[in-house]
């Protein structure tokens, strides 16, 4: 017999229903009543006129947008990446045996992790000249996404390796796999698992800031829509450009969110992870 699923708290009786109920109700009410005053306001304002509207058919503005776009996604791949071997080194080198190792690696990653990713950016960009080495708004921006978020990362890595039963690197290393092995074959394999929607919601957090990679030029999303957002010509459409990019935005983190769900129920799918380990000579 499978246990009851509302061990934990006690089930909701007549009273307490009805006031989730309405409670529910009322929060709904508020939430409906703040979107008709919003979209009242645009439309008392003309931000919903067609006019404002009209940059949208233009094929020299879509192209534009078309290119913040790639850039973004260019952007946060190359950082997302980079970010995930970088946050891995750092929990490999958290997690070692060799105490100047967890030193340097500790103080690495609190030291990247306190820094705002926004000074980063500001210190790669318009920072790194005075010493006299010069790089691009692309390399900047990535670098700056990197280590950040691969400091929080390696934190993540860390928690989910520790996470594991201990039984299973004892078990392991009494077949004789050294360490490299045991965390190779064993400890990854089922931290992965535990470790994958806190990854992937940094991955979400990686996206939404490289944003700030118009404060230095960099020719993404955003910065496109702020120059479409001030131009005259136009007639200043800055709420129309903010609710399309916030769409694009909204759109990029769902589909990263529907990505990990579909990577948790594969998982979900597949057989157990093995906790037999290897045979001792494969683990080097």
């Amino acid at each position: 017999m499978s246990a009851p699923t509302t061990v934990l708290f006690d089930v909701p009786g007549p009273r307490a229903r009805a006031r989730n109920t309405a409670a529910g109700v009322v929060t709904l009410a508020v939430v409906v009543a703040l979107v008709g005053v919003l979209v009242w306001r645009l439309a008392a304002t003309g931000q919903l006129d067609a006019r404002m509207w009209e940059w949208i058919l233009y094929e020299r503005i879509q192209l534009d947008v078309l290119d913040g776009l790639v850039m973004t996604l260019q952007a946060f791949a190359s950082a997302a990446v980079l970010a995930v071997v970088f946050g891995a080194v750092l929990a490999l080198g958290r997690v070692s045996d060799h105490p100047w190792l967890r030193r340097t690696s500790s103080g690495v990653l609190e030291a990247f992790r306190a820094i705002p990713v926004v000074v980063l950016m500001f210190l790669l960009y318009y920072g790194m000249p005075s010493v006299g080495v010069t790089v691009s708004t692309y390399v900047a921006i990535v670098l700056a996404l990197t280590v950040y978020n691969g400091a929080v990362l390696g934190e993540i890595f860390r928690a989910g390796i520790l996470a594991v039963p201990r039984g299973q690197s004892e078990a392991a290393y009494a077949l004789g796999l050294r360490k490299s092995g045991v965390m190779r074959f064993v400890l990854l394999p089922q931290a992965v698992r535990s470790m994958l929607p806190s990854i992937v919601s940094q991955l979400v957090v990686l996206l939404k800031d490289s944003a700030l990679g118009f404060l230095i030029t960099y020719p993404e999303l955003l910065f496109q829509a702020q120059r479409l957002g001030s131009n005259a010509e136009l007639g200043y459409p800055l709420i129309p450009v903010a609710i399309v990019v916030a769409v694009v935005y909204i759109t990029l983190c769902l589909l990263l969110s529907a990505l990990a769900t579909w990577l948790e129920r594969r998982s979900r799918r597949n057989p157990a992870v093995r906790t037999v380990a290897p045979r001792p000579e494969d683990g080097e």
